[in-house]
């Protein structure tokens, strides 16, 4: 029951922050939901009921599917052809990091070899949704950002096995390079093919499954949902790594769907809004703890130590991490100056750095240490996350502004609908059909107001319902005046180029539209025959 209070406060606290950010637009939602998780923390009457933080439940549940989500997002053929620099960047570049940063981190502060490798190995990780954060209304160039998302789709892996060598050697006092390496491969290998079967057996079953008179909407979508939670925690029982076949899994299921999205519309359409509405609330509630989690450990006197070597090895770890990832970046990346640094502050950490730093309490390492650990990767997220916010709005483009966006939308979408009003009324309709389709047109321009909502709603509950014939005829009245405002808008997109996406965003909105006005009135007239 307590979990359970937890993850409501939790989700409620995103949702929250969702809403903010529509008021704040100018900031990053992820922003809003740290602010909101510090805030949460704060009152005693909500932050006693969040339950403790657990590193694998919160990899698994939350993490996981997320890099499911991101993966599908993400076209299998573009994998391809990037493999050699994913593993550039996925390997190469975090072992050069884990060994610059580890004895850069021994050297300088003075900390015994395994746990400054321990650090290393939990600051490698980067994080995707994090670099989100800082790129908020400005324009991450294309290849810089390929890169960095291919990067932070499989670095984790590397981050968690390298944390488990350096624990071991901080546990037993001498490493094995030979065991480190063999379990590397498997894991990976092993995470690889595992994710990759397990996502064609699944897509074989549901495509055979959709061909059927068996095909259920809703088990197939739950279906879905669950994939990357019971595929992580097979991969981990069987020990190898589940972050990487979720992610394989996901790159698997983006190509189902490029195949299979006429095969059932319904099916596909209803799976990406819920996989839309799963990743923004995820989202939201990774931020929520990382906020929680920070406020806590920063009141937290037995976590707070008074010296502030802490303070001295975060800053290492980060500027050491941006070194050696400008460097990389310039020599076996190719990039040029601008690029390089682009390319270094954009590997942003996030909740998953945390999430491995909380993984050392499982394992007997010293309460100091584990405190050191905990308060230098606070650090290292919180730099993270500051200095390219501030670089990046120097160096990158900016895109549109919410207001230029708003007024040009405004005025497309207005000129849209008096195409569809003066559609209706060159139509012969009953007055009150008419009357109910000139309103539900008018409220697409977002300007009626909530009293006419009002007034329209009692109409509804005091007057009958429309007979079959005038359901028809409202139909018939949706589908040419909708169809008009499709017109106008493909006519518009060739002319505007620089609001092409938010037209066309526009233009799915009209068609979502359309299936709602016309689905009612089908199934209506399937009743009726039945």
């Amino acid at each position: 029951m307590s979990l359970m209070v937890s993850t409501f406060i939790l989700i409620l606290a995103a949702v929250v922050s969702i809403f903010v950010s529509q008021v704040f637009s100018k900031v990053s939602v992820n922003y809003i939901s740290m602010i909101i998780g510090a805030g949460l923390f704060l009152i005693p009457s909500l932050g006693s009921h969040v339950e403790n933080f657990d590193s694998d439940i919160f990899i698994g549940m939350i993490v996981a599917p997320l890099l499911f989500f991101e993966g599908q997002a993400t076209r299998l053929n573009s994998v391809g052809k990037e493999i050699k620099h994913i593993v550039q960047t996925a390997v190469s570049l975090v072992i050069l990091c884990l060994v610059f940063v580890g004895f850069g981190v021994h050297i300088a502060a003075g900390v015994s070899l395994p746990l400054a490798f321990i650090l290393a190995a939990i600051s490698t990780p980067t994080d995707a949704t994090a670099m989100e954060s800082v790129t908020n209304g400005l324009q991450m160039p294309k290849t810089e950002g390929t890169f960095l998302k291919m990067e932070s789709l499989f670095n984790d892996a590397s981050g968690i096995i390298l944390l488990n060598m350096g624990t071991l050697w901080y546990l037993n006092g001498y490493i094995n390079y030979q065991e480190t390496i063999v379990d590397f491969f498997i894991s990976a290998v092993g995470g690889v093919l595992v994710g990759f079967a397990f996502a064609w057996v699944m897509v074989l079953f549901r495509q055979t499954l959709v061909r059927t008179s068996f095909n259920s909407l809703n088990s197939q979508i739950l279906l879905y949902v669950i994939e990357p939670f019971i595929l992580y925690y097979l991969a981990e029982e069987i020990h190898i790594s589940g972050i990487i076949a979720v992610v394989c899994a996901g790159l698997v299921s983006n190509a189902e769907a490029q195949r299979s999205r006429l095969t059932n519309s319904l099916q596909v359409h209803l799976g990406d809004d819920i996989q839309s509405m799963i990743t923004e609330i995820f989202n939201g509630v990774v931020f929520v703890i990382l906020g929680f989690m920070f406020t806590k450990i920063i009141v937290d006197e037995n976590i707070s130590v008074n010296s502030l070597t802490w303070l001295g090895i975060g800053v290492l770890l980060y500027v050491i991490n941006v070194l050696t990832r400008y460097v990389y970046g310039r020599i076996r990346l190719k990039f040029n100056n601008l690029s390089g640094w682009i390319f270094s502050l954009g590997g942003v950490h996030g909740a998953v750095t945390l999430a491995l730093a909380y993984t050392l309490a499982e394992y007997h390492v010293k309460s100091s240490d584990f405190n050191l650990v905990l308060m230098s990767e606070s650090v290292l997220i919180i730099l993270s996350l500051i200095v390219p916010t501030i670089v990046f709005r120097f160096i990158l483009p900016h895109e549109a502004t919410d207001d230029e966006i708003i007024k040009k939308m405004t005025e497309i979408r207005v000129n849209m609908v008096h195409q569809a009003l003066d559609t209706v009324n060159k139509m012969y309709l009953p007055d009150n059909v008419k009357n109910s389709v000139i309103f539900d047109l008018m409220a697409q321009k977002q300007r009626t107001r909530t009293r006419d909502f009002v007034k329209e709603w009692v109409k509804v509950v005091k007057h009958s319902e429309f007979t079959g014939d005038e359901k028809e005829l409202e139909m018939r009245a949706f589908m040419n005046a909708l169809g008009q405002e499709r017109q106008y808008l493909d006519m518009i997109s060739q002319s505007e180029v620089e609001y092409q996406d938010y037209i066309f965003e526009l233009y799915n909105e009209v068609l979502m539209a359309e299936s709602l006005v016309i689905g009612p009135t089908v199934s209506l007239a399937k009743d009726e025959v039945e």
